[in-house]
């Protein structure tokens, strides 16, 4: 369903981009013309200094002019640059977005892998993480959190019985995030410039803010203030009168209570500044999230997370904020000189375990719920881009998948063939023959990704989807280890025994299993497939079997009419191979092998 909006997306971005590189282009006018004139000021203070201090015909009080006026015209300077750099960032925004619809983005999004993907069953076999990988194309988030659920959702889709239901709520938030470009562009450029990465530490935060209270005797905070009171008063004795021994004294109970108080105030500051690094990115997208309204049940409840007795936040953190440039100035020269005598550390310590008692237990909701919009925000945005993929049809009952017209999305449009894949009513599984490079492995993947796509809550590359819940189980990629001493064939059954138990859980498992078994012989090889299809389609399992042994097509026979044959076709021309990917009934009726092999010369 498209986006309701007059134009198409192409032409949204790209006026939102020129729009931009315009704003950047004022901006950098204003940017020379204000440097120039804090030039001239400087030129005009040296010229009041000289026609003061030399000619003495003008008091150096005019000097505070060209000052006051440099001050000013300095800070309005800063904003600008503020505001140019929010301008680039936003163009670079929409640069990245035609790029995207244009299927130029491979090297433009995040590419980091994930150490979880390694233990999953289908992330490496269909593209989920790294170069040119779905997570790339779909992730638009600025932290950790939003990186991470988006990572939850593609690998560990929803699997109790609301399964449904909260996809359907996701589809809804997407459905009304999708047109929020402003949204999107301020949560984009949110934060500092030189922190446009990820930011954010989320286990960090998370274990400082929940952590037990050290500091349990909150009589001992006001001690602190007095005695810091009491300190400077006694120095103010000293000072006047000379007499040294209030203030001597005052500064013994000081160092005898912070001394006493040492490993406790070491508990307070340990670890912050990794915990709270960054609290101004993720204080400006709170601020942001709570100044947008929204309808969806979803996301209200989203919204609602964002606050703290009352207190949103965004301000919260803000306080938070504070109190940190409060404790990073204890290395200060001066402070440390001050610390004792001002109680410094020990009233700062007091501010972050306040702080921690009425927003600590808060700090998680905050945290899930950015990572959760962040998620929703990336998945509005491919929405968005992608106008023509609609959201996937959920049914009930037995297993099944239906595709019309299903692509990959990894694969640009203009080159993307498409195919409808049935598995449904008597049909458990289907049995794809054909040759090598004729596009077996590109179709499972297609069914798989479109699959993760689906359970995640996203809209899928297809004309139509219709499938129940399921999970993926897929042995596409599946290599020997010269680290753990396996050989291809031991790491491919043990990946088939994984996908065999996880198919005795619910929700049923989609199974998708290439050249199945190809490191035995043949004769091994007909058993054990016939062996492993059927104890997945018996624990009620649904998937695909790829393989070019047509000897493994023989597996219909056995299969009680739940295997279909299917096959994908070739053709040699003018020396050439020729592939149309399309999906047809039945087995494949030509080999393409003792050809090939001929036409790069070996003599058979």
């Amino acid at each position: 369903m498209p986006p309701p909006t007059a134009s198409t997306p192409t032409e949204e971005y790209r006026q939102r981009q020129q729009a931009r590189e315009a704003t950047v282009a004022h901006f950098e006018k204003t940017h020379r013309s204000l440097g120039n004139l804090r030039l001239l000021l400087v030129i005009a203070a040296l010229f009041i200094a000289w026609w003061s201090l030399y000619r003495h015909e003008l008091s150096a009080w005019w000097l505070l002019l060209p000052f006051i006026a440099f001050v000013a015209v300095a800070a309005y300077h800063a904003k600008v640059l503020h505001r140019r750099s929010l301008a680039e960032r936003a163009a670079d925004v929409y640069r990245k977005g035609l790029a995207r619809i244009e299927d130029c983005w491979i090297g433009n999004g995040q590419q980091a892998k994930r150490a979880d993907a390694t233990v999953s069953l289908y992330a490496t076999d269909l593209d989920l993480f790294g170069a040119g990988s779905l997570f790339e194309l779909l992730s638009q988030a600025r932290t950790c959190m939003g990186e991470d659920t988006l990572a939850h959702w593609l690998l560990c889709p929803e699997s109790d019985r609301e399964t449904i239901d909260k996809i359907k709520e996701r589809h809804a938030a997407v459905a009304e995030l999708r047109s929020r470009l402003d949204l999107r562009e301020d949560m984009a450029i949110s934060g500092e410039e030189e922190k446009l990465k990820t930011g954010v530490h989320p286990k960090a935060l998370l274990e400082w803010a929940e952590q037990p209270a050290q500091l349990k005797r909150q009589s001992l905070r006001w001690t602190a203030l007095l005695l810091a009171i009491l300190s400077v008063a006694g120095a103010i004795v000293w000072g006047e009168t000379g007499i040294k021994a209030p203030f001597l004294l005052v500064l013994v109970v000081e160092a005898f209570i912070a001394f006493s108080l040492k490993d406790q105030l070491n508990q307070v500051f340990a670890g912050t500044d990794r915990a709270l690094a960054d609290l101004h990115l993720l204080s400006s997208l709170l601020s942001r999230l709570e100044r947008e309204p929204f309808h969806s049940s979803g996301l209200q409840l989203l919204k609602q997370q964002l606050t703290s007795h009352s207190v949103p936040g965004s301000k919260a953190i803000a306080h938070l904020e504070t109190i940190v440039q409060l404790i990073e100035s204890r290395d200060n020269i001066f402070m440390r000189l001050l610390d004792v005598p001002l109680m410094y550390s020990v009233q700062v310590a007091f501010a972050a375990e306040a702080w921690r008692r009425a927003h600590g237990k808060a700090v998680r909701f905050w945290l899930n719920a950015v990572g959760d919009m962040e998620a929703l925000l990336s998945l509005a945005a491919y929405s968005y881009e992608h106008p023509a993929d609609p959201f996937p049809e959920f049914v009930e009952g037995a297993p099944t998948f239906h595709a019309e017209e299903l692509g990959h999305p990894l694969i640009p449009i203009a080159k993307c063939v498409r195919n409808t894949v049935s598995i449904r009513g008597e049909t458990r599984a289907l049995l794809i023959s054909g040759s090598n490079m004729s596009g077996k492995s590109t179709l499972m993947r297609s069914v798989g990704i479109n699959t993760v796509l689906a359970m995640a809550g996203a809209p899928v590359r297809a004309q139509r989807l219709q499938l129940t819940p399921l999970r993926v189980g897929a042995s596409i990629l599946v290599n020997d280890s010269l680290q753990e001493g396996s050989s291809r064939f031991y790491a491919e059954i043990t990946r088939l025994r994984r996908i065999c138990d996880l198919a005795e859980q619910h929700p049923p498992v989609l199974f998708l299993l290439d050249e199945l078994l190809q490191g035995t012989n043949s004769k091994d090889r007909l058993t054990g497939a016939e062996a492993v299809v059927r104890e997945l389609i018996d624990s009620g399992a649904i998937g695909i079997v790829s393989t070019h042994d047509l000897a493994l097509t023989d597996m219909q026979h056995s299969g009680k009419g739940r295997l279909q044959n299917m096959h994908l076709q070739d053709e040699i021309e003018d020396g050439k191979m020729k592939f149309d990917f399309k999906l047809r009934p039945g087995v494949v009726t030509k080999s393409n092998g003792v050809e090939l092999m001929r036409l790069i010369g070996l003599k058979v």
